[in-house]
């Protein structure tokens, strides 16, 4: 019996996308020097502290758009010792496999899945955030495949909870050429992030998109604290000073990581995604950064989820700028918590 699959119609390759849609010099040459600047950072030779802050979901082009514009602003205030990467993740992964799973299948959530349409609203958004604030952003590497189609966009990728312990997403993250943040796995075992991000800095040979191909390792792949989940379904948080500590112990028992480095996220399982929590988080982890010089050393910044307004809401109720997938924080305390994180530093 044939696998009970409607192919419904081939996609175009990335690289026949990527022709379709080129993008300008300008963007190009700011990509590069932004990556130019994270890599630093990355590496230590920058002190300036990484902000991956945006909606939960990138789910509707004009309000994301606004958000950025309201970010920009900011930036200019902050840019002297933040480093803002905008989060406009357009694939969002379903626990049970049924929801809104963002822009890339439906660029309106009023209707239907629509994969080429997504792909196409996807890159189109990305390639206006450069153009118009200047901001290299952030997604989720939920489809490994999927990344060549943004791949001259970005500036860094996440690998999520559910996501880490998959031999593809490791591999791949080995060879995109930004930062790849791996997470904490949902049951929270560290010493599964940190096989993850020493498969993402080894060099490896494998098949992908119809290739087999080699990379050379990634040396920015890292670890993202994001929290976890017990056997009994309760959240527990991994951002306090003792769990920093443990990762900065575990860092140093692997010496052939390069650049050891976490994110902390201030949501999700951190803050049991109650979204106010967020800002305390986020002072916390400065708080523990002052207190010891290793962990003040190996954070290098917070991912925070915000949008233009508090909480969230179903697809149907329309209100304009607030998430439809986890809660976050709304424009008037994001605008407060990022001047609070740049005076703090």
């Amino acid at each position: 019996m044939d696998m009970q699959m409607e192919f419904i119609r081939k996609l175009p390759v990335p690289k026949s996308l990527k022709e379709e849609f080129p993008l300008p010099e300008a963007v190009k040459k700011i990509k590069e020097d932004r990556d130019g600047q994270i890599r630093k950072i990355f590496t230590g030779e920058d002190d300036k502290f990484i902000l991956i802050i945006g909606p939960c979901s990138a789910d509707r082009e004009d309000a994301v758009m606004d958000y950025m514009y309201k970010l920009a602003d900011i930036n200019e205030k902050v840019k002297d010792k933040l480093f803002i990467i905008p989060r406009v993740y357009t694939n969002k992964p379903r626990t049970k496999g049924v929801g809104y799973k963002g822009m890339l299948h439906q660029p309106d959530p009023t209707k239907e899945e629509d994969m080429l349409a997504g792909i196409i609203a996807i890159r189109d958004m990305h390639t206006k955030v450069v153009k118009e604030t200047g901001f290299t952003c952030a997604e989720e590497m939920l489809y490994p495949d999927n990344h060549r189609y943004l791949s001259d966009l970005l500036s860094y990728v996440a690998v999520g909870a559910r996501s880490v312990e998959n031999q593809e997403h490791r591999i791949v993250a080995s060879g995109i050429g930004i930062p790849a943040g791996m997470k904490n796995p949902t049951a929270g075992d560290l010493s599964v992030m940190m096989n993850s991000i020493t498969a993402a800095q080894s060099s490896q040979k494998f098949i992908y998109r119809g290739w087999e191909v080699k990379t050379n390792g990634n040396p920015l792949a890292h670890a993202i604290m994001r929290g976890y989940v017990d056997a009994f379904g309760r959240s527990h948080p991994n951002y306090h000073y003792e769990d920093l500590e443990h990762v900065c112990e575990l860092y140093s028992k692997n010496p052939s990581l390069s650049n050891p480095a976490v994110i902390v996220d201030c949501n999700h399982n951190n803050s049991g995604k109650r979204y106010l929590e967020q800002i305390r988080i986020a002072k916390d982890v400065l708080y523990s950064m002052k207190q010891n010089n290793d962990i003040n050393k190996m954070v290098k910044g917070l991912m925070i989820e915000s949008y233009l307004e508090d909480g969230c809401q179903s697809a149907s109720e329309g209100v304009y700028g607030k998430s439809i997938t986890d809660p976050c924080l709304g424009w008037e305390k994001t605008e407060r918590l990022i001047l609070e994180i740049a005076e703090s530093l």
